[in-house]
């Protein structure tokens, strides 16, 4: 399988039905094979679209987020502006809000699954960014009260939290990895290959997209049944703590 592959991938390989929506649709998104909606999650609009293309729904994947690979990432508290903060709270807390909104009535009827994106940074302070690691642990806190509320009526609901994954945020010219290494005054390749010690992953290194992937498609399915209100760290053994 490639080290590549989206949870699009993983449920599509298992012979599900998949709508990608994304305010751009990508090359790589499109390869999935997955049906595409091009919808800006951010707005009432850009919802009713998305929701005007599906009929049953099975699982809803809010993997929706952004704002830890541009320089708002190595910003500190103090140089946040609200409007900052509104983006970032807009992009990775209230678009899995309106979105699950206008999804629970399908997923109650059919007793499906939500699977929310967090994020390590949830869980881990630091000094940055310190306004996306806000905004996914309000992401996480938002699971657990949906799994609590929406559980009777049949719908699971668990939180998947990525360290440091192998994608363009850390890879790409001008992400994150490149400006926390100029940052450091380090060459780009340098400073991703110390990446995993400096941070304590046990494994020493990255996690690749097809292993987040793969965990989502699992929670997801019904060899997962008992799981729900759960956040599931997929961090390479960065967080030491229970």
């Amino acid at each position: 399988m490639s080290a590549r592959i989206s949870p699009a991938c993983a449920f599509i390989a298992q012979g599900a039905r998949v709508i990608g929506a994304a305010r751009t649709i990508t090359p790589e998104l499109a390869a999935t094979g997955a049906h595409t909606v091009a919808a800006d999650l951010t707005t009432p609009g850009g919802v009713s679209r998305l929701t005007g293309e599906v009929g049953d729904l099975d699982v809803l994947v809010n993997n929706v987020g952004g704002g830890d690979g541009t320089a708002s990432a190595v910003h500190g508290f103090l140089d946040v502006e609200d409007a900052e903060w509104r983006s970032l709270f807009d992009v990775n807390f209230f678009t899995a809000v309106r979105i699950t909104r206008a999804a629970l009535p399908a997923l109650i009827a059919r007793h499906g699954v939500i699977v929310n994106v967090s994020s390590v940074g949830a869980r881990v302070p630091s000094a940055g960014p310190v306004a996306y690691n806000t905004a996914k642990a309000a992401l996480t806190a938002l699971g657990k009260a949906l799994a609590e509320e929406f559980g009777p009526a049949g719908v699971r609901v668990v939180t998947v939290s990525p360290g440091p994954v192998r994608t363009a945020v850390w890879e790409a010219p001008g992400g994150l990895g490149a400006q926390l290494a100029a940052a450091a005054n380090t060459g780009h390749q340098e400073f991703l290959a110390q990446v995993p010690a400096v941070m304590g992953m046990t494994t020493g290194r990255f996690t690749e997209p097809d292993e987040v992937a793969q965990l989502i498609a699992y929670l997801a399915s019904p060899q997962a049944a008992s799981i729900t209100g759960a956040d599931f760290l997929i961090d390479g053994g960065l967080v030491k703590t229970a």
